[in-house]
Parts: C-alpha cells; structure tokens; sequence
C-alpha cells in the first residue's frame, strides 16, 4: 500500500523502462532484416514514445472512470487492447512507410497483420500487468480495511467486556455491605467494644473494596486479607460457632481472581452453613495448584438444597465476573460430598 506520489514514481519507472525495452526489441527485429542499416532505428523510437503516449493516455481514462466509481473491466480492457494495437500499428505503418519512402500500398498485407497481432499483444500484456496491480491494491485494501475493523471489534469487545465487569462488581459491593451493617447494628447493642472492632474491620474491607473497584482482577493474597477481615466480623457475631481454617498452597498468593468473588463465597458458606445450623460449622478455604490450572474452594458442613428465599445473585455474579476475567474454561461449581457443600473455583493459570 504505497502512497500516492510513491506509487506514481513506481508507475513512471516500469512505463519507461518497459517501452524502451520495446524500442530495443523493435529495433533488434528490424536490424535483422536489414543490417548495417541506421534508418530504422528512429522507428524503434517512434514505437516506444507512441506506445508510451497511448497507454498513458489510456491509464488517465481509466483513472477518470474509477474516480466516477465505474471500475475496469475485462471487455473494457479487451476492446482498448484492439484499439490501442491498431492505432499503434497504425502509426508504426505510417512512419515505416515515411522513412522508406514508400506508398501506402507497398506493405504486404501478412506484415500488417502481424503488426496487428504484435502490438494487440503488447497492449494486451499492458492491460492484464494494470489490473493485477489495480487487483492488489484493491485486496490490499481490503485487508487493511478488515484489519482495522478486527481491531476495532476487538478494542468494542474488551470495553463492553469491561462495563460488564464494572456492572457485576457494582452489585456485590452493596449487597456486602448491607449483610455488614446488619452484623454490626446486632452487636451494638450486647458488645460495644467488639461492636467497634468490627466497624474496624469493615472499614478495611470499604478500603479493599474501594482500591479494587477499578481493577479486573487482584492477587489471592489480598482477596484472602478481605476474607480474614470479614470472617473476623463474623467471628465476633457467631462466636464458636464460626471456625475458619486456610490452607494456601505455597506459591497461589500471586494467582489473581476476579475481586470480591473469594468474599461472596465465603459469605454464602456463612449465611447457609454456619447462620442455620446451631452447632455452627467449619470453614475451609483451600488454593491450591492442579496441573496447569488453579483450583480454590470454599466448604462449610451443611446440605446442598434449595432455598425458596435465595436468589443465588451472588454465585451467579460471580460465575460471570470468572468467565469474563479468566475466560470460557473458568468454572464455578456447587457440590455436596459426605456432609460438605463446596464451592469451586478452576481457571487455567495462564489466565
């Protein structure tokens, strides 16, 4: 794809070059019939100036025609390929006979017919070298142009992928700190000092919450500092009831995951494992590395069933928000083994 001027000097080049290798052609041809004799190499000349001049003069038509949106094609280059042959043997004919000195009628007609022939192909080979290079620069075009939609596509995808993001975490945040508040307001009244301990807590998780809002992702390492802050708020609401127990493969704190996901699962296990049940329950967080992928799982002692009261926004939220940060072979899934209900995170590590 050269610019415009680049491409004229180009077009110039190959023009001159070309017919002069005609002229020579020509001249070679003629001094084979007649050897040791000048006379006919101002002929050779007349060739490549008028080809030159003819096929010009047909390129500027051509141009004109594809400034008015009517392309070139293959009849049109046919019909010029027997005009311009004709005119051209035309004129070599009229200045053969001038510098010869003969008539008109002293040509014999197998000479004017393979000057015919000759030039007709030579305009012919002119015109199919033209429209390949028109044929190029057209597909040339045409993938700069798919090339620029590609991306244009691509930079649509990733900011609506983005405001999708945005959207989802905007929903958890609200919906967290509303089960917080209500935690604390409940304590107020039997513990003020762990009341305070708490709004402390809370206000770590606000400040989490605030740096990540802006960011897809962000390490495990954090995520885990949120939980252990909201556990220690919950901690002081349930008592013994409430029993957490980490185990961090070495390594999986720099796996990042989507924000707030860790913490929404961690709120599910403590709202139907440990709130229902008045033995409380156990909650194990566990990260851990399988193969090429990561695997995190929150359990809690309970059942699997369903509730009438639960939306299951949260889980759904945060199933979106790990297939739109990690990609379609993200997962999170609900099972129940033995006594436990786990929550499981899988995403490629390259992710």
């Amino acid at each position: 794809m050269l610019p415009p001027m680049k491409r004229a000097h180009y077009y110039w080049l190959l023009q001159v070059l070309g017919w002069s290798a005609i002229a020579l052609f020509t001249a070679l041809f003629i001094n084979q019939f007649s050897p040791l004799s000048t006379i006919y190499f101002p002929l050779a000349a007349w060739c490549g100036a008028t080809g030159l001049l003819l096929s010009e003069a047909w390129h500027r038509l051509c141009r004109r025609r594809q400034a008015r949106g009517q392309a070139l094609a293959w009849p049109a280059a046919l019909v010029a390929t027997v005009v311009l042959g004709t005119v051209q043997a035309a004129s070599n004919l009229a200045m053969d006979q001038l510098i010869s000195g003969g008539g008109w009628n002293s040509a014999p007609p197998g000479w004017i017919m393979m000057l015919l022939l000759f030039w007709s192909g030579i305009m012919l080979a002119w015109n199919v070298a033209y429209m390949a290079a028109l044929s190029l620069r057209r597909n040339q075009r045409l993938e700069a142009e798919a090339l620029l939609l590609e991306a244009e596509t691509l930079r649509l995808e990733v900011l609506a992928k983005d405001a999708e993001l945005r959207a989802l975490q905007s929903q958890v945040n609200p919906h967290f700190f509303f089960n917080s508040l209500n935690s604390v307001r409940a304590l107020m009244y039997e513990d003020r000092d762990n009341a305070a301990n708490m709004i402390d807590q809370l206000a770590t998780l606000m400040r989490y919450t605030l740096m990540s809002t802006f960011t897809d992702c962000v390490p495990l390492a954090q995520e885990l500092g949120a939980v252990r802050a909201y556990l220690a708020i919950e901690q002081i609401r349930f008592e013994e009831r409430l029993r957490a127990r980490f185990e961090i493969e070495a390594g999986m704190e720099g796996v990042t995951i989507p924000p707030m996901s860790l913490q929404t699962l961690v709120e599910n296990a403590v709202k139907y494992g440990v709130e229902p049940r008045s033995a409380g329950s156990e909650i194990r967080i566990i990260a851990r590395q399988d193969g090429a992928g990561a695997v995190i799982e929150v359990a809690n002692q309970g059942v699997l069933r369903a509730n009438p009261g639960a939306t299951r926004v949260g889980l759904s939220n945060a199933r979106k928000r790990l297939e739109l940060a990690k990609g379609g072979q993200a997962s999170l899934d609900l099972s129940e083994h033995e006594g436990w209900v786990r929550a499981t995170l899988r995403f490629p590590l390259a992710a």
